[in-house]
């Protein structure tokens, strides 16, 4: 099969499209014919190798694994035999842990789900990584409940424009922070109120919240609590950083600062789950989220792909069709 790999770390120009033997089907797993693909920051960390401070996970040399991508949207062409959900035909999306989803073909446990009706290979692929990070943060760190007040700070990009819709389905009155150039997207996909962060400072609003989803992290602990009601939440997702940390020394700081009162701040890795993914498609098809397509590219165009998502302007997911 066709695959995208990478020998070392380094900038895009390190990936190459190569002939690699198909994955092995695994006795709880499906091997899926991959129609569809999707680029993450995760993706990014993994071609740099970046933040140094990961690297006795990912490698540090050089990558474990010589495979990229995360996301996936295809067909069922094998099952293990300790699989009963799926069959041979399915169309389903999911993830592939530890990278391998920029290739022809993906093998994965059973923890996928079945597409979407109604969407295309490529926008169930933008789905996964993004759609489960804000999910996971608004409902299980945030604590989020109908009728509480949410902060998107980084409206745009993936996580952004599935968080502003997955807080709204939830029941949440919904504000987006963004950039000039995405206050009417955010406005579209039903933010009640979007604050264009380069004129106004929204940590000093006079608004209060009781979930802060901080995707951009471009906030102290100070400013951010200031706007944060009694037992409020700050659910951090990221931030820029050094190369050295990466996010986590914001992170660090963010936390150590609010270990004291009664606000907290959280941080967490999305995790790959079957039963999310289900719950993702049933707001999926119920009209409620709707996946924000920015770029696609072809198998070839990965590098330009994940250039492109470095300079860190996406407005919405980049997906590549395989």
């Amino acid at each position: 099969m066709k695959a995208i790999i990478r020998e070392k770390y380094g900038p895009p120009e390190v990936l190459k499209v190569e002939e690699v033997e198909k994955p092995e089907l695994a006795d709880d797993g499906v091997l899926v014919r991959v129609r569809a693909a999707s680029v993450n920051r995760v993706d990014w960390y993994d071609l740099t190798g970046t933040p140094w401070i990961a690297r006795p996970m990912t490698g540090l040399r050089g990558p474990k694994s010589r495979l990229a991508g995360r996301d996936f949207s295809g067909t069922v062409e094998a099952v293990g035999k300790d699989v009963s959900d799926f069959q041979p035909g399915d169309d389903v999306f999911g993830g592939k842990k530890g990278g391998g989803s920029f290739a022809e073909y993906v093998c994965v446990p059973a923890e996928v789900a079945r597409k979407p009706a109604g969407l295309t290979f490529e926008e169930a692929a933008a789905v996964p990584v993004a759609a489960l990070t804000a999910l996971q943060g608004l409902r299980d760190y945030g604590e989020l409940r109908p009728g509480r007040k949410v902060l998107v700070n980084g409206a745009s990009g993936g996580v952004g424009t599935f968080a502003v819709q997955i807080a709204k389905a939830l029941g949440a009155e919904v504000t987006a922070v963004c950039s000039t150039r995405n206050v009417e997207q955010a406005r579209s996909l039903g933010a009640d109120d979007v604050i264009d962060y380069t004129g106004q400072d929204f940590t000093r609003s006079g608004r209060r919240y009781d979930i802060i989803l901080d995707i951009a992290g471009s906030k102290s602990w100070s400013h951010c609590r200031r706007i944060l009601n009694t037992n409020a939440t700050l659910v951090i997702v990221g931030a820029e950083g050094s190369r050295l940390m990466g996010p986590l020394g914001h992170i660090a700081k963010v936390r150590l600062a609010a270990l004291r009162g009664t606000q907290k701040a959280v941080f967490f890795v999305a995790k790959l789950h079957g039963p999310d993914l289900d719950f993702l498609r049933d707001l999926v098809e119920s009209g409620d989220v709707k996946p924000v397509v920015e770029r696609r590219y072809a198998l070839s165009e990965v590098a330009d792909a994940l250039r492109y998502m470095g300079e860190g302007h996406a407005q919405g997911k980049i997906v590549i069709t395989i």
